[in-house]
């Protein structure tokens, strides 16, 4: 038997240590031996700050040896649809994203398409995920895994880098080194340093 495809989707916005980590405890935990990222070009429920290009190449310095490419599709059901070979994937997400899912479009669709694979951390209420599973119509196709906590956000981080301040230590080395190259997430003209 093969091992199972895992899927890693994201604005990656900036990609930080918490996705890396996220993705390093789901291969040891789960044993699939391909992680594919999928970049959202556009994603359906949230802004982004930089263009999809930007976000990719930072997504491939973060994962140097996972295959990272970008995702057309705004909503996690439509990206499955159009990749029928992909059935029965390990999907990645975190606990917080889980405790929405029934807010995604068509959750049941995704769990018969890919399977759901969901990172918990120490002290995130177990009662909130049950309640998630509670109201699937197939909670035998979400599994958990544990990760460290690491407390990085990525929409925390492009406010740090627009008030420039140095945030090396939450990302990967590469991905700090593209984004002090290219000036992402850079003060805005006439930023004073306050709010």
């Amino acid at each position: 038997m093969t091992a199972p495809l895992g899927l890693y989707g994201g604005a990656f916005d900036p990609p930080h240590r918490g996705h890396v980590e996220l993705a390093r405890a789901a291969r040891r935990e789960l044993g699939f031996d391909r992680l594919l990222v999928l970049v959202s070009a556009a994603p359906g429920h949230k802004e982004v700050a930089t263009s999809a290009a930007a976000r990719l190449e930072l997504a491939r310095a973060a994962f140097p040896d996972d295959e990272v490419v970008l995702d057309e599709h705004p909503r996690t059901v439509d990206t499955l649809r159009a990749h029928p070979d992909w059935h029965d994937a390990i999907f990645l997400i975190g606990a917080d994203q889980f405790s929405e899912f029934l807010d995604w479009k068509e959750p049941d669709e995704v769990l018969e398409r890919a399977r759901i694979a969901v990172a918990t951390r120490p002290g995130f209420p177990e009662a909130r995920l049950r309640a998630v599973l509670a109201r699937l119509e197939r909670p035998d196709r979400v599994s958990f895994f544990a990760i460290e906590p690491i407390p990085v956000a990525s929409s925390e981080l492009r406010a740090r880098l627009a008030r420039g301040e140095d945030v090396g230590a939450d990302l990967p080395s590469a991905v700090a080194d593209i984004i002090r190259r290219e000036g992402l997430y850079r003060p805005s003209p006439g930023y004073t340093g306050t709010d």
